[in-house]
């Protein structure tokens, strides 16, 4: 049988545990129109690819480094960003990761089909709106599945 001290020590660990995936300071607003543009200049990007190859991979260099510098804007600002494959996500967390990780083929495929039929410019439109959106939908998910990991461990 547990004593009230063991139930107590378990819970802080698992709180501990969690900590890293549901202690986080809030989304900015710019942060979804921002890599949804970053998303959709990827894409729009491509326009350059037979006209003018110096073009094309210095847009793609500049995406590149502004991808690094963001990325480690955003490890300094969490303190630790949680990543697929390092630790164990609470349940409620891992099932958002997952419905995440299933949408991404579903938007790469819609955006591949805008550019095949329409052309670039409507395929870097449409990466805009997906992952703009998208992350909307994400964060608030995620919002309300780390709001349950941290109900369950109060």
């Amino acid at each position: 049988m547990e004593s009230d001290e063991t139930r107590e020590l378990l819970r802080i660990a698992d709180q501990a545990e969690a900590a890293p995936y549901v202690d986080y300071p809030p989304t900015p607003w710019w942060y979804y129109p921002a890599v949804g543009g970053w998303a959709a200049a990827m894409v729009g990007n491509f326009a350059w690819l037979h006209e003018q190859k110096a073009v094309f991979f210095g847009i793609l260099a500049t995406l590149i480094v502004a991808e690094v510098v963001f990325i480690t804007w955003m490890s300094r600002r969490h303190g630790a960003l949680p990543m697929p494959g390092q630790g164990t996500p609470p349940a409620e967390i891992r099932v958002e990761w997952n419905r995440y990780f299933v949408s991404l083929p579903i938007v790469a495929g819609l955006i591949a089909l805008a550019w095949w039929i329409v052309g670039i410019a409507v395929a870097a439109a449409v990466t805009f709106v997906a992952v703009t959106g998208g992350l909307m939908i994400y964060e608030r998910r995620y919002a309300r599945a780390a709001a349950a990991v941290r109900a369950r461990l109060a």
